[in-house]
């Protein structure tokens, strides 16, 4: 039996860890927190636009697992917002061991409190990985899903300090990429100003600290729009997220909350003085991150260089997912390249050809199309997710969006894609 390690517990760790084990494989997964989902325990958006068509297409693909978690434990649906249509909206308290529980159903062995920090390397190719306090694990692939946020040098260097994010760097250690390790040149994403990285795109405000009318509005509605006077606004900030498809006029004339268990503050950062002054939120307090007023994470700092198949560049077998795959923004974009990444490490094993995607579907025609705009100096400036921004504005001109799910099924059917997860390979 072939035996894979994803690195990194993210949504692309845990998709790519669930991808190798239905495909056969023995799977360890490692996490340096004690915690599986990294930003998706303060994310909770999904099938918003283009989304919606991605998640589908898993679905038929037979990488729904998660999806149908994130359906069955979501607090709203079918919301709108400015710029989303038909979003979801997940409790992030409770989504993280309900995935646990899905990757211990397939036989994935979970080791949290787990930091890599050295690699064993011959040639192009990985041998093990060595973990805090010395142990070495073997494997025959590999699978980066570090993500590219932290550590606290680079947010203090690249945005505005450490603010104690979900990722807590300073409780569990820095990330570390293997990738790196094992000398492949990464490269960073750049703001619009071309200075380097960007901010995560939202912060979280504890509900019970909102006025009763605002909490009973957002509990009800699952999304409350509130007015910014004139003095306070921050059109600035914009331009400093990571989530550029929230990056419109309407971010920056209101605050919008989502209801995702707290309440999902639209903005990278926005000062508790000036919050304070909004009605309905004069005594609000932020839950994550704790200096929320100040700043967030700071990522897009080590993407590595992969082909189609997620297969990193310059190495034999070591595959890549989520932000460490390219500059892409949200769950549904980390799970899609973890399904990927975890199938074809088997492949590799096994020695088979591996799948590429094909661009006549929405979830191959993203991954081929972000890796060839990354190559354009402008590109890494750019943001790519289903949910907005370019890409989603080159989903409906090339007809690939779609929220008719029997259109999607025959689409998946028509490439032979069909339950293509769901192979067992060995």
């Amino acid at each position: 039996m072939p035996k894979i390690i994803v690195v990194g517990g993210g949504w692309s760790g845990c998709a790519a860890a669930l991808s190798a084990a239905k495909a056969g494989a023995e799977v360890l997964l490692l996490e340096r927190t004690d915690m599986l989902l990294g930003t998706g325990l303060v994310g909770g958006i999904f099938r918003n636009n283009g989304r919606y068509t991605a998640a589908e297409e898993s679905i038929a693909m037979g990488g729904g697992d998660f999806f149908t978690a994130m359906d069955q434990n979501s607090r709203h649906e079918c919301i709108n917002f400015p710029g989303h249509k038909h979003a979801s909206l997940y409790d992030v308290s409770k989504m993280e061991p309900i995935i646990k529980n899905i990757l211990k159903s397939y036989g994935v062995c979970i080791k949290t409190k787990t930091r890599v920090n050295h690699i064993v390397k011959y040639a192009r190719n990985l041998k093990s990985v060595i973990i805090d306090g010395g142990d070495e694990l073997e494997a025959d692939v590999f699978v980066d899903a570090t993500g590219t946020a932290g550590p606290m040098g680079n947010c203090l260097e690249y945005g505005n300090g450490c603010s104690m994010c979900i990722l807590r760097c300073p409780s569990f250690g820095p990330r570390v990429s293997i990738c790196h390790k094992a000398g492949v040149n990464e490269f960073f994403g750049h703001k619009a100003d071309g200075s380097i990285g960007a901010m995560s795109g939202s912060c979280k405000i504890n509900k019970d600290s909102l006025s009763d009318e605002v909490r009973e509005e957002l509990d009800r509605e699952g999304v409350v729009i509130l007015k910014v006077p004139e003095k306070i606004k921050r059109t600035s900030s914009l331009n400093k997220k990571a989530c550029s498809q929230y990056a419109l006029p309407e971010f920056a004339d209101n605050l919008i909350l989502l209801d995702t268990g707290h309440a999902k503050l639209m903005t990278s950062y926005f000062p508790i003085e000036d919050l304070r002054t909004i009605k309905g939120l004069e005594k609000a307090r932020y839950e994550d991150p704790y200096a929320g007023g100040i700043g967030n994470s700071v990522r897009y700092l080590g993407i590595a260089p992969s082909n189609h198949c997620l297969l990193v560049n310059g190495l034999e077998n070591v595959f890549c997912a989520g932000e460490k795959s390219a500059i892409l923004v949200g769950h549904t974009e980390a799970i899609i390249t973890g399904l990927l990444a975890g199938n074809n490490a088997v492949r590799c094993a096994l020695d088979m050809k591996y799948l590429e995607l094909p661009r006549t579907v929405a979830v191959g025609d993203f991954i081929a199309f972000v890796h060839e705009k990354m190559l354009e100096t402008d590109g890494l400036k750019l943001r790519y997710t289903f949910s907005g921004s370019v890409y989603f504005e080159r989903m409906q001109v090339s007809g690939l969006y779609s929220v008719n799910d029997l259109e999607i099924k025959a689409r998946i059917k028509e490439n032979n894609l069909t339950d293509i997860y769901n192979t067992c390979l060995v």
